[in-house]
């Protein structure tokens, strides 16, 4: 945590913590805790039932990896964990029994997905944990607004196994078709890309910034997924005051306002996703004034500040 804080203060990475967690001090007192990676032995101790002993007060993680690491390395009477891939593990059918164990005992649960709350209900029943969903948020401070490009630009970031490249790669063939005069930027490490497209292995958050600046506008293809594939990006995005184009999975509605801050097209179809790219390239003052709505957006209900404060009411709840 304090390397991340040094970059930070360097201004090389946003929000102070990873996430914007550092807000929830506002509300409470943290105590932040390292979390080893567990051995097979310590897994294996603790399933027995004699790992280490349980700690008392409320502990609370960002996601169900780090829920597990907690309760095999530094066990805690009560938890609060985030869950991010498991809803997808239970559409495949492929649920992990021992996480399902440690997640059971949890106080709540919290999802950045309404989409993630009925499966994780049904999953764990009646006598389960509650089930909370909570808006995401972004450092609205480092990705701040910058002004419209005159530059035709698109811009898609990402690399999480949830996304979509070849139906990103047949878009973008299409808008070069229409559009020769557009520069294409993808970040990716896979394959296929098209003519003309200029591929990115890495960036940092700063560079990152930077190449939002540059962008007309921002695209996401994913597959299907419950946790929202590409929320982080987009609302990186809205923030720097640029519409994006995402594909339609459960919960990205909650965060782009189809035909406001931007549009979203069906799973797989590049056709619909290069047609809102270029109705948005051909449209510049009308792109603009989407982001500038996205903008708007994420400063009202998407900021780090608001999933903090959304984090630290289920905290104290569960703390009475």
């Amino acid at each position: 945590m304090s390397v991340w804080e040094e970059r930070h203060s360097r201004g090389e990475v946003p929000s102070v913590w990873p996430y914007g967690l550092d807000g929830v001090r506002e509300f409470a007192p943290v105590h932040v805790l390292d979390l080893p990676a567990p051995d097979r032995l310590a897994r294996l101790r603790a399933r027995a039932g004699l790992g280490p002993r349980s700690r008392v007060g409320l502990a609370f993680t960002w996601d169900e990896n780090a829920a597990f690491r907690l309760q095999v390395t530094r066990p805690h009477e009560r938890f609060v964990s985030g869950v991010i891939w498991l809803t997808d593990l239970i559409e495949r059918g492929a649920v992990p029994a021992r996480l399902i164990e440690v997640l059971r005992r949890a106080e709540a649960l919290w999802v950045l997905s309404e989409a993630q709350v009925e499966p994780l209900r049904e999953l764990f029943g009646a006598r389960g944990p509650r089930v909370v969903a909570v808006p995401f948020g972004v450092d609205a401070e480092f990705f701040s607004p910058r002004p419209y490009p005159a530059q035709p630009r698109i811009v898609s970031i990402g690399n999480d196994r949830d996304r979509d490249p070849q139906t990103l790669f047949r878009a973008l063939a299409l808008v070069r078709e229409a559009r020769p005069d557009v520069e294409l930027v993808v970040q990716t490490s896979a394959s296929g890309a098209p003519d003309g497209v200029e591929v990115v292995q890495r960036m940092t958050h700063r560079e990152l910034r930077e190449l939002y600046g540059t962008a007309s506008v921002v695209a996401t293809a994913t597959r299907p997924n419950l946790h929202v594939s590409g929320m982080t990006v987009t609302l990186e995005a809205l923030a720097t005051g640029r519409p994006v184009v995402n594909t339609d999975t459960p919960g990205m509605g909650q965060y782009v306002a189809e035909g406001r801050t931007g549009n979203l097209v069906p799973v797989g179809d590049a056709d619909a996703m290069a047609r809102r790219l270029i109705a948005l390239l051909d449209d510049p003052a009308g792109a603009e004034a989407m982001g500038r709505d996205g903008r708007r957006v994420v400063e009202e209900s998407f900021r780090t500040q608001v999933m903090c404060a959304h984090l630290s009411t289920l905290l104290l709840s569960v703390a009475e």
